[in-house]
């Protein structure tokens, strides 16, 4: 049986910024225009830290009984490992999402914002379709679409139409998360190609190999930066979130510099800081743009 300690591991507690980083740029550009729900944004945190622990469950239990987790480097691997039933693991993700849609509809119900019922099923959906099912979208190298459209345009955009209409900086800041969450799932990838080509799972790293998936990644971080200029058009001091750049100095030289394996490990967590960092400073500078204009 897994300890607890394997099964917050498990849960891959790493690519939690993901999930944290959407809501708060999505909050902070709700407080760019004066109307802002505390409640909301809470909920909404809630959603996504529930649908992104479902989804790392349902990569284990599903990765797992493919037999695609057996060699691999990085986290816990529950059912890989064999350190939990299969069962277990899948009753785990369920949980998760069985929480995040609980969540969900409480959101809406509050805000009002209907439409967010057939979306949030759809991520639910394509949460589990990523890696389970008779044929994976993740393992045909859309992952990364899914992470950007779900984890970058849904999570933001979501969060801000809850308490305000869109406005062109939470569609910036909304494509910059969702780049900087597609750069972590690259990363991730580019550490598994051998193990992924070998058991026959076709991420987009495999298929772009490992030049590619380097430069991909580059420009994935870039799209942020782009982001960030675009964001300033509304408010100056939405530059505030180029202060996070330094985070970025060690995963880039691992990436460029040829790291492979367990070193490309502190490319994970490097790139989860910055995309954190980035987010809260975007989201910073958003309200207080609102204050001084």
């Amino acid at each position: 049986m897994a300890t607890l300690t394997q099964w917050i591991d498990g849960a891959r507690p790493r690519t939690l910024p993901a999930a944290v980083s959407p809501i708060l740029v999505g909050t902070g550009a709700a407080y760019q225009t004066g109307h802002v729900v505390w409640s909301y944004a809470l909920l909404a945190l809630v959603v996504a830290l529930a649908l992104q622990v479902g989804v790392n469950y349902a990569n284990d239990y599903s990765d797992g009984i493919r037999g695609t987790d057996t060699t691999r480097v990085g986290p816990t691997r529950l059912v890989g490992q064999r350190l939990a039933r299969p069962s277990s693991v899948k009753f785990a993700a369920f949980t998760f999402f069985f929480f995040a849609a609980l969540s969900g509809l409480a959101l809406v119900a509050l805000s009002g914002l209907w439409v967010m019922i057939p979306v949030g099923a759809l991520a639910i959906l394509s949460a589990w379709f990523y890696t389970g099912g008779s044929r994976p979208y993740g393992y045909l190298g859309l992952g990364e679409l899914f992470v950007f459209v779900f984890f970058g345009l849904v999570a933001t955009l979501g969060t801000m139409a809850t308490m305000t209409a869109l406005t062109p900086a939470g569609w910036w800041g909304a494509i910059g998360v969702g780049s900087l969450a597609s750069a972590l799932l690259v990363a991730n990838n580019l550490r598994d190609i051998p193990t992924d080509r070998a058991t026959g799972k076709h991420t987009l790293a495999v298929r772009m190999g490992d030049r590619g998936s380097r430069g991909f990644y580059l420009a994935l971080v870039m799209v942020a930066f782009v982001m960030t200029v675009l964001a300033a058009a509304t408010t100056p001091f939405a530059l505030l979130a180029v202060f996070a750049a330094p985070l970025l100095i060690r995963p880039v030289r691992a990436v460029v510099g040829g790291a492979h394996g367990r070193d490309l490990v502190p490319v994970l967590v490097g790139t989860g800081a910055f995309e954190l960092a980035w987010s809260l400073l975007l989201a910073v500078g958003l309200a207080v743009g609102h204050h001084v204009g």
